[in-house]
């Protein structure tokens, strides 16, 4: 489990490469079949993702797991 600063950090950098990618929660949720909340939970740090979840989030941006726990 990510610690609070962990799962602060992965938001903020999802947040930042979805909107790179002109992707809305939205979007993404579709891409990965999970409802939209989960993805603003994530984002907003009160949720934090599986290991396998991460990896497809990462794979769904086209960058690797570690860029996105920067």
């Amino acid at each position: 489990m990510l610690n609070m600063e962990s799962g602060k950090k992965l938001g903020e950098n999802l947040r930042r490469l979805r909107l790179k990618k002109d992707l809305s929660q939205g979007d993404l949720a579709t891409v990965l079949n999970v409802d939209r909340a989960y993805i603003s939970n994530i984002e907003n740090g009160r949720m934090n993702p599986t290991l396998s979840t991460l990896d497809k989030i990462a794979k769904a941006l086209e960058v690797s797991s570690s860029e996105l726990l920067k």
